[in-house]
């Protein structure tokens, strides 16, 4: 990746398009926000693959991420509370739960904060 200074920030140019990044919104997207999507979008892709490799009918998940930051230590993120929203039928929170454990370890983002980052993983099924 390539990153070009632009007057707030900096853009590159990925397959998928053009990304913005500036520690102000009005700019792009914010480092911390990027840092987040990605921990709690790699999360949720890994655990969609293990639901249909564990052939449970899922139709729909949603996701949020509350982010706990530090002030104190240059705003750095502490904790991710992730929060899972699945339906689908006949699901048995067992499953989901031991779903989500596997999920996290093998989720590359999740890995990658490991020690430094606390993650913390809910559900609710609807």
């Amino acid at each position: 990746m390539e990153f070009k200074m632009k007057e707030v920030g900096f853009t590159t140019n990925l397959e998928y398009g053009e990304l913005h990044v500036a520690g102000d919104e009005q700019y792009g997207f914010r480092p911390y926000q990027l840092m987040v999507s990605s921990i709690a979008v790699c999360s949720g892709g890994v655990l969609k693959s293990i639901l249909k490799k564990k052939r449970l009918e899922i139709e729909d998940i949603a996701i949020k991420a509350d982010v706990t930051r530090n002030e104190k230590e240059a705003n750095r993120i502490e904790k991710i509370h992730i929060h899972y929203t699945i339906k689908g039928k006949d699901l048995v929170e067992s499953k989901i739960e031991s779903a989500i454990e596997l999920a996290s370890k093998n989720c590359p983002m999740v890995q990658s904060v490991k020690g430094s980052i606390e993650i913390e993983e809910t559900f609710e099924l609807v």
